[in-house]
C-alpha cells in the first residue's frame, strides 16, 4: 500500500472563449504518494477569494490530517476529511476542498491498479454517450445565436445544452418572448431530431408562473429538459412548476452534498434530471453516492464537465459507469484548460463520447502548463 506524501493545491486562472473571454478560476490538486505516484483532482471554487480559501483548507487542514495515510483507502480519507470540517463543512468551501483530494486519490488508485476508473466503479454501463455541445448563448442577435448552434451539429455534435443570460452580446435570457422565439427558430433550423436542452441559468429571475409559461411554450418545440428556471432553493416554486408542465425539469448543479440531493429527491420531488459536479460534490466518492440515490429514485444524472480536463475526465468515467446518464457535455470552443494542460485532449468521435483507456483518470497532466496558469 502506498502512502500520501504530499498534497498541493494549485489555484489557476484562464480566459475562456466559451464564456465570452471571461476569466475563470479553479483550484487543481496534486497528490503524490511515498513511491512517486501522482494523482490530480479539481475543486471548482470559481471566485479568487474562494480559491484562496479552498487552498488554505487543503494546505493547512487536510495535508497534516492525511499525510502518511494509505492513499488507496479513499473511503477512510473521505470520512476523515468530512469529520475534520464538521463545524464549517456540510457544503460550501469545505466540500470543494474535499472534492479535489478525493478525485486525486481515485486517480492514484486507478494508476496503482493499472485500470481506468470506470473499471473500479464496476465497469461500463454505456459503450458510448451522446456528445453534447454545452454552450452559452452570447452572440449578438438571434440569427447569430442560431447559426452558432447549427455549427455545433455540423461539427458532429448530436445534442446541445444552451445557457441563457450569460456574459456577452446576446439579449437572450430573461425576456420570455425573446427566449421562446430563439428556441422556435433553432428548432426550425435544426430539424425535428436534434436534441435541445435549455439551461435558464442564474442570470434569470423568474417567478413560478413565468417559468411555467415559458416551459410550456418551449415544450412545443420538444426541448429535452428545462434547467434551473427558478432559484435552486425555491422549493414551492419547483413543486408548482412540476405540477403544471410535462417538460422535464433539471437542477442540482449548485448542490454540495449527498444530503442535499437526498432532500431534493425525497422532499421536493419535482426534479427529474440532476446536475452533479465531482469537483464540487465532495469528489468522485460524493458523486457516486448521489448516483446511487438517482438509481433508487429513478432519476437521470448529468455530470458537470465545464471546467478543466481533470474534471472532464472524472465526469466521463462516472457517466459511462452510471446507468442514469444520457449525455456527456463538452465545451465546443478551444480553451487552454481542456486542450493544453493534458497531452491528449478529451474529445468526442463522430458525436459520441467513448471510454478513455488509460489508468486512473486516463489523462496525462502537463504540469508545466498548469503552473504557468497559477495565481
Amino acid at each position: 500500500m502506498t502512502k500520501i506524501a504530499r498534497i498541493e493545491p494549485i489555484p489557476i486562472q484562464y480566459p475562456d472563449p466559451n464564456d465570452f473571454g471571461t476569466i475563470r478560476r479553479t483550484v487543481l490538486v496534486r497528490v503524490e504518494t511515498s513511491d512517486g505516484v501522482v494523482g490530480w483532482g479539481e475543486c471548482i471554487a470559481m471566485w479568487p477569494e474562494a480559491c484562496k480559501a479552498v487552498a488554505t483548507i487543503i494546505a493547512d487542514g487536510f495535508l497534516p490530517l492525511l499525510q502518511g495515510d494509505i492513499a488507496e483507502d479513499i473511503d477512510a480519507a473521505w470520512e476523515k476529511m468530512r469529520r475534520h470540517v464538521f463545524w464549517y463543512g456540510e457544503g460550501g468551501i469545505a466540500s470543494l476542498a474535499i472534492s479535489g483530494i478525493d478525485m486525486a486519490l481515485w486517480d492514484i488508485r486507478g494508476k496503482v491498479a493499472g485500470q481506468p476508473l470506470y473499471q473500479l466503479f464496476g465497469g461500463l454501463q454505456h459503450d458510448r454517450l451522446l456528445a453534447n455541445a454545452s454552450s452559452h448563448v452570447n452572440k449578438k442577435g438571434e440569427a447569430a445565436c442560431v447559426a452558432e448552434v447549427v455549427g455545433f451539429f455540423e461539427a458532429g455534435f448530436r445534442s446541445c445544452k444552451l445557457g441563457f443570460a450569460k456574459k456577452g452580446e446576446s439579449n437572450i435570457g430573461g425576456d420570455p418572448d425573446t427566449d421562446v422565439s430563439f428556441i422556435r427558430s433553432l428548432r426550425a433550423a435544426l430539424g425535428d431530431e436534434a436534441e435541445i436542452l435549455v439551461d435558464i441559468g442564474n442570470g434569470v429571475r423568474w417567478d413560478a408562473d413565468t417559468a411555467i409559461s415559458v416551459a410550456n411554450r418551449m415544450g412545443e418545440y420538444r426541448i429535452g429538459w428545462y434547467e434551473e428556471p427558478l432559484y435552486p432553493t425555491d422549493d414551492a416554486g419547483y413543486r408548482k412548476l412540476a405540477a403544471n408542465t410535462s417538460v422535464r425539469l433539471a437542477s442540482g448543479e449548485r448542490e454540495f452534498t449527498e444530503a442535499g440531493y437526498r432532500r431534493q429527491m425525497e422532499f421536493i420531488q419535482a426534479i427529474e434530471v440532476y446536475g452533479v459536479d465531482p469537483a464540487r460534490v465532495e469528489g468522485i466518492t460524493g458523486f457516486r453516492r448521489v448516483d446511487a440515490l438517482c438509481t433508487q429514485h429513478g432519476k437521470v444524472i448529468n455530470a458537470h464537465a465545464w471546467s478543466t480536463a481533470i474534471t472532464t475526465a472524472a465526469s466521463l468515467h462516472l457517466s459511462l459507469a452510471s446507468p442514469n446518464a444520457e449525455i456527456f457535455e463538452y465545451k465546443p470552443f478551444p480553451v487552454t484548460v481542456q486542450d493544453d494542460i493534458v497531452t491528449e485532449k478529451l474529445w468526442h468521435t463522430d458525436g459520441w463520447a467513448y471510454p478513455p483507456t488509460g489508468p486512473g483518470l486516463g489523462i496525462e497532466v502537463r504540469e508545466d502548463v498548469v503552473r504557468g496558469l497559477a495565481f
